[in-house]
């Protein structure tokens, strides 16, 4: 699944540590999902969406390339 939790992450100048934190999870969750190698939980899309005041599907997108 792509994202750009990256992006939004570095524009709120928040590390991976300080996004993990807030989120309640590891830095090693967060990073595994920055680079596409882990999809987060429903529960997390919505800590997600709600942190960055986006729609999940604004963070997160199903599509293949």
């Amino acid at each position: 699944m792509n994202n750009k939790l990256k992006e939004l992450r570095t524009a709120l100048k928040m590390t991976q540590a300080d996004l993990a934190t807030t989120l309640e999870v590891s830095r090693q969750t967060i990073n595994a999902i920055e680079k596409g190698k882990f999809d987060p939980s429903l529960p997390l899309a919505f800590k997600f969406s709600r942190l960055f005041k986006l729609p999940i599907e604004e963070i997160f997108d199903d599509e293949e390339n």
